[in-house]
């Protein structure tokens, strides 16, 4: 990346991307199950807790943990049966812990932009462009929060977005998370360069390797789909393309697994790059 600026980033003045609309949370009530899923949103508290189920027949340190944080919080917990839990939870993996809550607070494109501005440090943003299984995606999430990560962008459409099985994917992590929906990727690729973005797409296909790449200052990743990687205008808009090199004739990764590699090969570049 010659020429790169420094690690700041150049600064521009604002566009009038902080207006209202910061947050999008439509109010509606969903089940959100498992026990790290449903402890993890206690404790960050972003969730309107209407009441919690656990299995009447369960009696555990885990079980303790939720009721004590809940008396806490003043959420009513109830004993139900187990066929009531399955079918509360869609038959999913519930370990006799579920809690009507309200839905995820995911954030606008505005509200990025508004936490942007401000800034006087570089920051990493993971754009999960078109990543369809749940599994993938929590996956994705808890290892953005352990790597540093500092913004998670999901598209509107053609992705999996903040739900129940992808919390309990994350194995609650994205409790935590801050989340950003984007209607069009490629307009937000387009406006984040204005702050001295770099944005590194991560492709099988791609002729630089990620290894050999500077992942430092003001960064964009973009993981593409698990099926069809990115998509030819996401790709374009794109500054450089990597990929991780492979020692085998098998050419790709999972998404979350190679997902994964990129997101903490930056943070051991930029963690060096603050040492030095």
């Amino acid at each position: 990346m010659a020429g790169k600026p420094a690690y700041q980033g150049r600064r521009r003045k604002s566009r009038g991307h902080g207006r209202k609309n910061e947050i999008r949370n439509s109010g509606d009530k969903e089940i959100l199950y498992g026990y790290h899923s449903v402890l993890e949103a206690l404790k960050a508290g972003r969730r309107k807790f209407e009441s919690i189920m656990i299995y009447e027949n369960r009696s555990d340190k885990r079980v303790q943990a939720v009721a004590d944080l809940a008396g806490e919080k003043q959420v009513t917990v109830q004993p139900l049966s187990g066929e009531t839990l399955d079918r509360l939870a869609g038959f999913g993996r519930h370990q006799g812990i579920a809690a009507r809550v309200s839905s995820f607070p995911v954030q606008s494109v505005p509200a990025l932009f508004k936490q942007i501005e401000p800034r006087r440090d570089s920051f990493f943003i993971l754009i999960l462009e078109s990543i369809e299984d749940p599994q993938n995606t929590g996956a994705l999430i808890r290892t953005a929060l352990c790597a540093g990560v500092d913004y998670i962008v999901m598209p509107k459409d053609r992705c999996a977005l903040p739900s129940a099985g992808v919390s309990r994917s994350s194995a609650g992590a994205m409790e935590h998370a801050p989340i950003f929906l984007a209607t069009n990727l490629s307009v937000l690729i387009r406006d984040l360069k204005k702050y001295g973005v770099w944005v590194s797409g991560l492709d099988a296909g791609a002729d630089k390797g990620l290894f050999e790449a500077d992942l430092t200052g003001n960064l964009v990743l973009v993981v593409g789909g698990e099926h069809t990687g990115l998509r030819p205008g996401i790709r374009k808009a794109c500054d450089f393309i990597l990929s991780i090199p492979m020692n085998t004739h098998i050419t790709s990764l999972n998404a979350s697994v190679a997902g994964g590699i990129a997101m903490f090969e930056a943070r051991r570049q930029r963690l060096a790059f603050l040492k030095s």
